[in-house]
This record gives C-alpha cells, structure tokens and sequence, in this order.
C-alpha cells in the first residue's frame, strides 16, 4: 500500500451502514475502499489482507463458526461474547458498568464514564460491525416522531418527513429481508391514531411474519379489550407481531439476502434462543451478507484492522483530502504502520460514537458545536415475574411480538412515550437464567437430583419479562468528549462520554412500570421485579427507584438538521462544514422515539448513498 492511493469513495467502518454505501456505490461502478478498524470474519488475525485464508471450500462459513465456538465456549453470554476482545480496536462490554459515585470517574472499560449515570449501551468493532448481535427488529418510526418538537414542544424536528423517508424505509425492508405482515402493522387504533404507520397502497412484506410465539398468543388472548388510562385518555393494549430481519416464509419469488460463504440463502428461522448474541444458522441478517455482495461487484475494497485516526482537510480547509489510518497486525501488539488514503467522497460509517470520536480528534465538521452531543439510547426498564401456566419459556427469538398502543399520543407532550417488548426468554436478562441461576440452586439452596429437575420443570418455563424500550430527548450535555489522558494501545482516543436521564424520560418509565403492573394483575402473574441501588443503571423518579439498562440503540451525536448553526449534516447526510463528507449511521438521527433504530438508519443510507452518486456525478 502507498499513501498516493485515490477512490471514488473512502468508507470509514465495515457495518451495515458502511456495508449498504459500499454495495450501491459498487454495482454502480465505483471504486469503493472500506477501512475497518476491527478484524475480519472469524476474529483471525492476519499480517496483510493478501494472507487471509481463501473462500474456497467453504472457508468463509468456517470463519463465521470461529464467532459460534467462541460463544459456545464463553462464560459470560453477553452481546459481544462471540467477537474477539481487541486491544487496537476496543469495544465497550455489558461487564464494564457499575454506578458511577458523585464526582469520579467509571474508566474500567474503553468508555471513560463520568456521569452522573452510566451510558449502558455497546456496539461491535468488527467487520459486519454490530448487526452481529443485535435482534433483528425492524420497526419503523410513527410520523409524529420527525415532528415532535411542532407537535409537542419536545426535542427536535427532522428536517425531513415519514412521507420522504417512506419509499426507503421499502428498500430497506427488501433488501435486509424483513419478515412481516403489513396489515397488523398498519392496523389502526380508534383510541390512539397517533401509532397508525401509513404504508403505500397494496404494499407487502417480501416474507411473511415470523410466527409468534406461545407467549405472545397466550398475551393476545388475556389482555383482549384492555386498556389503561392516563391523563384522563384511554389507551388499549395490543399486542402486535414484530417485524424482524430474519428469514421467514418467502412470497412470491423473492429471494433472502444470501447466508455468509454461499450463493444459497441462510436458513429458515428456526428459533434458536441465542439470535442476541449469535444466529447459529444464519436466519437473521448481519451485515457480512451486504458486505459479501458488494465485493461481488468487483468494485469494493475491505480492509480490516485499519484504524483510521484523522481526516485531513486540503489547504482551504473545504474538503477532506485525505484519511489517515493505522494498520496493525495482531491486537496483542501496538505495532502498525501509518498510511493515508483520498476519495473524492469521505464517508463516515463507524458508529454514533466512533464517528463523533474521529471528527472531534480531526476538528473537523463542528462549526455547530454539536459534533458528539445529543447522544441517546433507549433505556430499557425490565419487569418480571412468574407467570400462572407454562407458557413456553426460552423458545424461539427473543421477541415475537411487542406492545406499541403506548408509542405516540397527546401524552408526550409530558413524558416519554415507550414501547413494550415481549420477552420469549424468560429471566435471562433480568436474572441471567438459567445460565446463571441454575448454578445458585444448586450452591445456595442445596437442590441436586430429581428436586432440582422437578424445580427447573416446574418454574422455569412459567418465567417471564418486559422490556420497556423509554424515549429519550436530545440532550446537548449527553455527550462524547476527548481526553489526552485516555488514549487506548494505539495511542487513539478512547471516547470520554458524560450522560444523564431527565425527568421526561424517568416520567416514561414510571408510566410504563403502572402498565406493567395493570397487566400482571390481569394475568394473574406473580412479580419478581426488583430495581436495587447497586444496580448500575438505578435512579429514581418522585421517591420511586427504577433501573434501565442499554438497548444498543445508539442515536445522536451528530444530528442532521436544515441549519448549519445548530446540526451537523443537511438532510441528505451532508457535512455542512465540508461537500465531500458524508456521515451515515443512527448518530444523524435527532431523535429516537421508540422505534429500534436499525431499520431508519438502513433507509437513511440508502437514501445517502442515491445522494452520493448524485455528487459523483453532476448533471
């Protein structure tokens, strides 16, 4: 490699947001370079991209089971168990929180915390980046989310409508392969339209629904007709099927996103219960799939461990002129050689964090002064309990079907909205069963032999929980800083990030906690649901203690807006500050609503990545 080497395109992260950008700029005819600062397929480490193994005889699929032995293998079955801990390309674990006391700082992980309360979320830094353990969800945003501020006085406006964003949410859809009925999730509620999703005329789902679980018809079925009040307003509760990124029963002709290594579509979704962290058989999609068909276009360059540490701007400072990385060749060593790059395009691809950190450490596209502020996740409240019957626990994929009735209405203009997710696997979230409450039985209560078979038989499958996915507000404090004092082996920033839950969001989870309660009422299910002061993620709200945890759902940091004072990108993902950078990713989003957010930033690229060929070739 020489520091002479020009691309239409430099692409800065191999995730699905990078992977989308690459493959369209590809089949175009573009000459595409991604530069991703983590491994590649299967965590190898290799001393040049030229000795990676070959494909033949299936050796990308043995590469994606390298990921599965080590997750088998792993104690901790946490988000990132699978993927290799890289020095050179650190990530944040689930394992590295813990409260933060008043006035220190929580630096025990590659985020450096200082509070007042713990960002809990993480993300993967590896090629197919963090579609490699998320759950698959794919929602779409309700139209008064781009409006809230017009609508409710709250947070921020899109500078762009459900309307516009509409056709490329379509495309998302396909080509992530979502697997759905349009009519349930077009289904219309007198009592609240504010969660109706519009959809175009006779649009369908290229798969059907996954089906839903045991659970979820068991739910169906004992909350028919319900409602809750508040604010004096009626509200039902529904329960939905969830759209998802994973394979289910295909119409028409359509053809699923091809499983990594083969022409051949992975597997029908069989329900494996550990599709976070992990799809043994390939059923749900991540992005190595999008990555594998962009290489196809003969167009496209990946190279992994390639950390890239600064954008350099020409002599006016206008454009981004070149990108400066670091490649090394084995994460148990700093050792790497320096290198750049130009493209007559930049694209930031690496994450809500991970882009912010590169731009504040090249001081570049921040006239605004909001380049790393804003950050927002759902946090995510649990409530759980045993249910009266065996309904099935541990089967299927962690989530079926949800609860949207309390997503939007009149009521935001007070607190945040939420929406309710179904839980098909019992308490391994809240209790880290059975994995790790199994062992307690035995240890603490002295179970061995057919009472600990009988126990298990008998309460194990009647577990059950909730995640309240609560909306969060853009905050201009929640942010991502840079610190000399925290650099991470490479000598690179590690991000410093200060975070906090206002009473907005707090109010949110009050609210959905009285929901919950209403409901295991009704059901007759007994609660275990317990929020302690030494959980990292407790607060409390009018007396009340409460815990979240991350979602993974990582927004913000660099907003897009119509005014260069106050955002970061234009509407079409433009830097302000610079014409040739482009920034894509959940951190262009202004808000989150309630929505995961993975099936929005999918169409938001799609969309960038039409913009970018348009720049690449003016009229």
């Amino acid at each position: 490699m020489n520091n002479n080497e020009h691309f239409d395109v430099v692409i800065v992260g191999a995730g699905i947001s990078g992977a989308i950008m690459a493959q369209e700029l590809g089949k175009n005819g573009k000459s595409v370079l991604i530069l991703e600062a983590g491994t590649g397929k299967g965590g190898r480490f290799f001393s040049s991209d030229c000795d990676a193994p070959s494909p033949k005889n299936n050796q990308p699929l043995s590469s994606y089971q390298t990921y599965m032995s080590t997750f088998f293998t792993a104690l901790a079955k946490i988000p990132n168990a699978p993927y290799p801990n890289n020095a050179n390309a650190p990530q944040p674990l689930v394992t590295d929180l813990a409260p933060i006391p008043q006035g220190q700082v929580l630096d025990n992980g590659y985020f450096v915390q200082t509070g007042p309360l713990p960002f809990a979320s993480t993300y993967t830094r590896a090629e197919g980046g963090t579609t490699l353990h998320w759950l698959g969800t794919c929602l779409r945003m309700l139209p008064e989310d781009f409006e809230i501020k017009t609508r409710f006085g709250r947070g921020l406006d899109w500078p762009i409508s459900y309307d516009e964003l509409r056709p490329w949410y379509e495309i998302a859809e396909q080509n992530l392969g979502v697997s759905a009925n349009a009519d349930e999730q077009n289904y219309h509620q007198i009592d609240n339209p504010a969660v109706h999703i519009p959809f175009t005329e006779c649009y369908e789902y290229k798969m059907e629904k996954i089906p839903q679980s045991y659970l979820d018809l068991y739910f169906s079925k004992g909350l028919a007709q319900m409602q809750v009040t508040f604010e004096g307003k009626n509200y039902p509760i529904d329960v939905v099927s969830t759209p998802q990124a994973r394979n289910g029963m295909p119409r028409g002709d359509y053809r699923p996103v091809g499983a990594v290594g083969h022409e051949t579509a992975g597997q029908r979704c069989a329900g494996n219960a550990n599709c976070v962290p992990i799809c043994p058989i390939q059923a749900k999609y991540n992005a190595l799939k999008t990555l594998e068909q962009a290489k196809k276009t003969g167009k496209v360059e990946i190279r992994t461990q390639c950390v890239a540490y600064q954008l350099e701007t020409d002599q006016q400072g206008k454009n981004i002129a070149r990108v400066h990385y670091k490649k090394y060749q084995s994460s148990n060593s700093p050792d790497h050689q320096c290198h750049a790059v130009s493209g007559t395009i930049v694209v930031l691809a690496s994450h809500a964090v991970e882009n912010a950190k590169l731009l504040l450490a090249s001081n570049v596209a921040n006239s605004s002064d909001q380049v790393g502020r804003n950050l927002m996740d759902h946090p995510t409240m649990l409530t759980w309990g045993l249910m009266p019957t065996d309904i099935g626990a541990f089967r299927g994929p962690g989530s079926t079907s949800g609860i949207p009735s309390l997503r939007g209405g009149e009521f935001r203009k007070n607190r945040a909205a939420f929406r309710i997710e179904i839980g098909n696997w019992g308490w391994s979230w809240p209790e880290g069963a059975p994995v790790g409450t199994v062992p307690d039985l035995i240890d603490e209560k002295n179970m061995f032999g057919d009472q600990l078979k009988n126990y298990i038989a008998s309460v194990y499958p009647r577990m059950f929980r909730f995640g309240f996915l609560v909306e969060q507000l853009p905050d201009a404090n929640n942010r991502v800083t840079l610190d000399d004092n925290y650099r991470d082996q490479l000598g690179n920033y590690r991000p410093v990030i200060s975070y906090n839950v206002t009473d907005y969001t707090r109010a949110g989870m009050a609210a959905a906690k009285e929901v919950s309660d209403q409901i295991f009422q009704r059901l007759g299910i007994e609660g275990f649901t317990e929020y302690k002061p030494s959980d990292a993620g407790y607060l409390t709200y009018r007396g009340q203690g409460y815990s979240y945890n991350g979602a993974g759902h990582l927004v913000g940091t660099h907003i897009m807006g119509g005014d260069p004072k106050t955002s970061v990108v234009n509407k079409y993902q433009q830097s302000w500050d610079h014409p040739n950078l482009y920034l894509v990713g959940c951190g262009n989003m202004p808000t989150i609503s309630t929505s995961n957010p993975t099936l929005t930033m999918a169409a938001l690229t799609y969309w960038a990545a039409q913009n970018v060929l348009e720049a690449l070739n003016p009229c």
